[in-house]
């Protein structure tokens, strides 16, 4: 449980970095940083599949094919959609959309497990429910705080109708996604032997390369025909050198290193419970954003801080062996 829990928060400290960079690179479009956050992840894992190779080898056709759908659904097409959202639709309405992925994750993984009919792995509804609300109710206090909610909107994007719509609708997709890959990823790792979190983030960047690799040059080709007047400096944009760091930034530590370690915990903890402790990739986010603006939460944050963590508390107390 101890391991399985400090996986998870090492997890979310890196995962956190991805909600910061956007703030570094804000003069560069959310989809380009998804490429480029996932071409550094896949070129980083090819460097460290040497360290794996006997582990590689022994993945099956099926599992390589799992990979790449985990790849493609969980890496590229959550972040695109997320980074889009934000842009489309300002930062405020899709952040408190993610930030309920704690909340959706135990409740899915939760009602797989008990139609699977596997006891160990699913908790009465009744037991389950504080922790999660007190887990939503942090989140609301969070993003629903009128300083946050000031802060946020005034870096946020122009809300028309049709493009604030069409934000609302990634934000979606972008929930969608990061519900089903952990708990496809979870799946996964339960059903082998233990030790497999680093060969299998390192899969899992393999395949991302091509994906990525095929993304960009189509989106710059859909660009280069449809709008060229503004379309991006591919492939390094205006600030090359800040944003090829960054995304090797991300893609070591969010990516690879942040899948090792949720590989780690999903192998170790419940589903249910694995599906709470998202709430500490929001947590981080909320800590680098505070030190990137340098000031400190106001009192609404302060206390829907104090929220998420006694509800992750709760959720251990659920969980936790007799």
């Amino acid at each position: 449980m101890l391991a399985g829990l400090l996986a998870a928060l090492g997890a979310g400290l890196m995962w956190g970095l991805v909600f910061v960079v956007p703030l570094m690179l804000g003069d560069y479009p959310g989809i380009a940083l998804a490429f480029g956050r996932y071409i550094a992840f896949g070129v980083l894992a090819l460097a460290l599949a040497w360290f794996d190779r006997a582990a590689l080898v022994r993945l099956t056709r099926a599992d390589w094919i799992e990979a790449g759908k985990l790849a493609l659904i969980g890496n590229l097409v959550y972040y695109s959609t997320l980074a889009s959202a934000i842009q489309l639709a300002g930062a405020p309405v899709p952040t408190l959309m993610i930030g309920t992925l704690p909340v959706v994750i135990a409740i899915c993984a939760n009602l797989g497990e008990r139609r699977a009919g596997n006891a160990a792995g699913a908790v009465a509804w009744r037991r389950i429910a504080l922790p999660l609300a007190v887990i939503l109710g942090g989140l609301l206090v969070v993003h629903f705080d009128p300083a946050a909610h000031a802060a946020a909107a005034a870096g946020g994007a122009a809300q028309d109708g049709p493009r604030y719509a069409l934000g609302l609708l990634l934000g979606v997709a972008a929930v969608a996604s990061w519900t089903w890959y952990p708990i496809r990823n979870a799946r996964w790792l339960r059903a082998r032997e233990p030790g497999l979190a680093r060969p299998w983030a390192t899969a899992q960047g393999l395949v991302t390369l091509p994906l990525a690799l095929l993304g960009a040059a189509g989106f710059a080709l859909w660009q280069g025909v449809t709008a060229p007047a503004d379309m991006f400096d591919w492939p390094f944009g205006p600030r090359p050198v800040a944003f090829v760091g960054l995304m090797l930034l991300v893609g070591l530590a969010a990516s690879w290193l942040g899948t090792l370690l949720w590989n780690r915990a999903s192998h170790l903890l419940p589903p249910a419970l694995a599906g709470q402790l998202i709430v500490f990739e929001t947590l981080a986010a909320l800590l680098y954003a505070f030190l990137w603006y340098g000031r400190w939460p106001s009192a609404g944050e302060a206390a829907g801080i104090v929220l998420l963590i006694v509800g992750v508390l709760l959720g251990v107390r659920v969980f936790r062996p007799a």
